[in-house]
């Protein structure tokens, strides 16, 4: 089943909609996740400051798959972009300014 997701607030409502079917508690659904359980149950309040790879690994526990959709005019892009990877992010310079 598909459901729009438009903002954080919907994504933990559908991951909380999940999770319960499943049975699962939050506290468990955090720990096979490697997720705290304060982290868990803010992401299901939608949260908007969430860290998103700790989100993902909830979902993915859950059986929940983030789909991006996109227009087809952008499909050459997007399979460009993919096959040129990820650029490393360079750190900051941590100069110290007086």
């Amino acid at each position: 089943m598909k459901k729009p997701i438009k903002t954080v607030a919907d994504l933990g409502l559908v991951l909380r909609g999940v999770r319960k079917s499943q049975a699962l508690r939050q506290d468990d659904l955090a720990a096979i996740s490697g997720v705290g359980p304060v982290f868990a149950g803010e992401v299901e309040r939608g949260k908007e400051s969430v860290h998103l790879g700790k989100v993902l690994k909830l979902l993915e526990e859950a059986g929940v798959q983030l789909v991006a959709e996109y227009a087809d005019s952008a499909k050459s892009s997007v399979e460009e972009q993919f096959a040129k990877g990820i650029k490393p992010v360079k750190p900051r310079s941590s100069k110290v300014t007086q």
